[in-house]
């Protein structure tokens, strides 16, 4: 098989994503691609992944069961810090079509303290900048960009800070026209939960694997991108939850208002009840049934995809949220509710009573039960925004414009019904 795809990063999520994807779509499609992994930091797993040949066994588990794919996609590692030139010769193989990354949130950023004479720069996009500078120089066609990092426009962030290297490093007019021209740079959203290696576990294998990789079943890969990259990349003949689009946003909203809003709608009500994780919430009927009230009943019917995808995304949601070998503690979820209920569930409390003029009655019940979660001690937020959540009335909270965008006075009497006394 040729080299087609390079990666920036070898953890545990992409190969859990998005070479497992790649290897799905040799097997059943006959994209017949390797993926060249490049080791973004100085000290990662790439000695490990290539003492056994950039092989690995991948695990899907769930209450769907387990599932178990050997992983030969990556042909080999390459590791700029040992060596640069390996590195950079990259850009002279004309096969080389797409670049995945995931850098962490942190990794599309900007510099002014990198050079161009670095071997290699330290960002990702600087490192990225000389590689294309060498392809540009050799007069070859440019890539497609399928960033995975977790930011907001992650393609045009990403392009937007090579161009700032380009200015920084002097590049020329003609170079900025090659990578504005020739290359193209998707947004994408990510989702799937992984979990990597099975530390606490002995998984039976007839082999020796010091890679193994664990995820859910569930997997979404959202590409704001081409009319032709199906033909270029097959996902979408191998079964896999792949959506090509040219409206990101709706997928992002959808995966905000009904994931995390869940997650945000439950958690305060759960541990203010002594539980302590997803699981223990779905497993437990008072709070299964609060979770499909604040899904199916009032955040469905404030979103605009065809009702039957957000039902089906709502299922995979609770089903994800049952799985038996993640253990998603509340605690962790609840780090700064304020700001996340905020983001996940105010808005479908605001549209619901815009569009139905009345008050969604479980996400109300919730906004009250995360007041008198603040009234804990179990809270873990900001120190100003504590304080004040533990001391002021709720008529102080509702209407702290800083808090929630603006003044929300008018749900107090709804919210009172809700709030231990």
């Amino acid at each position: 098989m040729k080299e087609k795809v390079i990666q920036f990063g070898e953890g545990g999520f992409l190969r859990g994503f998005a070479d497992w994807m790649i290897q799905i779509a040799n097997e059943k499609a006959d994209f017949d691609g390797k993926i060249v992994v490049v080791q973004p930091i100085e000290k990662g797993m790439c000695d490990m992944l290539m003492a056994q040949n950039c092989v690995y066994t991948h695990l899907c588990r769930g209450v769907e069961g387990v599932d178990v794919k050997k992983v030969d996609a990556i042909s080999r590692c390459v590791k700029p810090y040992d060596d640069f030139d390996s590195y950079l010769a990259l850009a002279e193989n004309p096969d080389f079509r797409f670049i995945i990354s995931n850098t962490t949130e942190a990794g599309i950023c900007f510099s002014d303290e990198d050079k161009f004479e670095d071997k290699p720069a330290k960002t990702f996009p600087g490192k990225l900048t000389q590689l294309l500078v060498k392809r540009f120089k050799k007069g070859l066609n440019g890539f497609v960009f399928l960033p995975c990092e977790l930011i907001d426009k992650n393609g045009e962030n990403l392009k937007k800070c090579i161009l700032q290297y380009a200015e920084l490093w002097t590049l020329g007019d003609d170079f900025k026209n090659w990578i504005e021209n020739e290359n193209i740079f998707c947004n994408t959203l990510v989702d799937r939960i992984n979990t990597g290696y099975p530390k606490d576990e002995k998984i039976e294998l007839d082999y020796e694997d010091k890679m193994i990789n664990t995820s859910e079943y569930f997997h979404l890969w959202v590409i704001e991108g081409y009319k032709g990259l199906f033909e270029e990349i097959p996902f979408d003949k191998c079964g896999l939850n792949v959506i090509l689009t040219d409206n990101l946003e709706m997928y992002r909203t959808r995966k905000v208002r009904i994931l995390n809003g869940a997650h945000t709608s439950l958690v305060p009500y759960a541990l203010l009840s002594g539980l302590d994780t997803v699981k223990s919430c779905i497993d437990d009927e008072i709070m299964n049934n609060h979770i499909r009230k604040c899904v199916y009943d009032e955040i469905i019917p404030t979103l605009d995809l065809p009702k039957e995808e957000l039902i089906e995304y709502a299922d995979n949601v609770l089903t994800r949220f049952a799985n038996p070998y993640i253990k998603h503690y509340l605690s962790s979820i609840a780090l700064n509710s304020v700001s996340k209920f905020k983001v996940r569930v105010l808005p479908s409390i605001l549209e619901y009573i815009k569009r139905y003029n009345k008050m969604p009655e479980t996400l109300i019940f919730s906004f009250a039960k995360l007041i008198d979660f603040y009234r804990t001690d179990m809270t873990d937020d900001d120190k100003e925004i504590t304080e004040f959540m533990k001391t002021a009335s709720v008529g102080e909270i509702l209407a702290n414009e800083k808090l929630w965008g603006e003044n929300l006075s008018y749900l107090e009497n709804e919210v009172l019904k809700y709030v231990n006394k």
